[in-house]
């Protein structure tokens, strides 16, 4: 008998626990590469209320273990959102969250006040490494009190599921994670990307026009289970593990420390197979061990 992958994110049932990350599917448009049955849902790529052009090239840069990215949350604008991806979503058999990005606290609530409602968004998450503007450009993630500030404008404009994509520069993942739980997220994303920077010696000059990026892949895989397990600690909200998942081997590490369930990103590049093998990979590992449910599955998770 198959075991039962079924995964409760508050009040979101999804029908496995390998989501496909932000920023790696686009808006959708790479879903029909995949084995969809292995798919529990999509977080697409950042949007903000009006379109932005994004950095320059290049933007991409590849790294020992990983990726360096400064696409600079390149969108079309929510409008286009609605109108031309959103309907697709509505006739998917999964979930679309929507990750979402502002200049400041207003502007996260309105783009949740506009997408709220819409046939095919079924939920919002917060993307708070944005820089807020109207404090001098210190980072939403970064100070706990703006962190809240962000999840609470949203909260307020939504009924549908609100997760918060932490960053992992901070000192204490744990405050900002408690702040966002008090503020109403439903759930937290664990971990955004390290900043990083590769230096071309033939120029002397960074690889990337931007100069720094966001690093992704296998090489933060470590930094990223122990963060999310940090704010698997910290909070009674379900967190979702995120940092260099290529292998089932990876993704159990993640739901062993806490997590409920995980996001897979920039290993679909090199293998567009990865989620279907993480996916298969899990079940295979649970049948083996003879648990008849993801929920079976033992979890570290000690509290102070």
């Amino acid at each position: 008998m198959k075991p039962d992958l079924s995964v409760e994110v508050g009040s979101l049932r999804l029908r496995g626990p390998v989501l496909a990350a932000s920023g790696t599917f686009g808006y959708g448009t790479e879903v029909p590469l995949l084995e969809r049955r292995a798919l529990a849902g999509v977080v697409s790529k950042g949007i903000f209320l009006r379109p932005r052009e994004g950095t320059p090239p290049p933007r991409i840069v590849e790294t020992p273990g990983g990726m360096l990215n400064a696409i600079g949350l390149q969108g079309p604008g929510v409008e286009v959102l609605i109108s031309d991806y959103a309907p697709k979503w509505a006739a998917w058999d999964f979930p679309v969250l929507v990750n979402i990005n502002g200049e400041s606290a207003n502007e996260y609530g309105e783009l949740a006040a506009r997408l709220d409602g819409v046939p095919g968004v079924a939920g919002f998450e917060i993307n708070i490494s944005c820089p807020n503007v109207e404090q001098g450009g210190l980072y939403f993630g970064n100070d706990p009190r703006a962190a809240a500030a962000v999840t609470e404008a949203v909260r307020r404009r939504t009924k549908l599921p609100v997760w918060v994509k932490l960053t992992p520069m901070v000192g204490d993942i744990g405050v900002i994670a408690r702040a966002v739980e008090g503020a109403g997220a439903d759930a937290l994303c664990a971990i955004n990307t390290f900043v990083g920077m590769s230096i071309d010696l033939s120029s002397y000059r960074p690889r990337l026009s931007f100069r720094t990026g966001g690093l992704s892949g296998p090489a933060i895989r470590p930094l990223a289970v122990h963060l999310a397990h940090q704010a698997a600690r910290a909070v009674r909200i379900p967190v979702i593990g995120i940092g260099g998942i290529a292998r089932a081997e990876d993704a159990l590490e993640f739901l062993v420390a806490g997590c409920a369930a995980v996001q897979v990103g920039t290993a679909t590049f090199v293998n567009p197979k990865a989620i279907e093998e993480v996916h298969d990979g899990i079940a295979a590992h649970l049948q083996a061990k003879g648990f008849g449910s993801l929920a079976d599955l033992p979890r570290y998770l000690p509290r102070d």
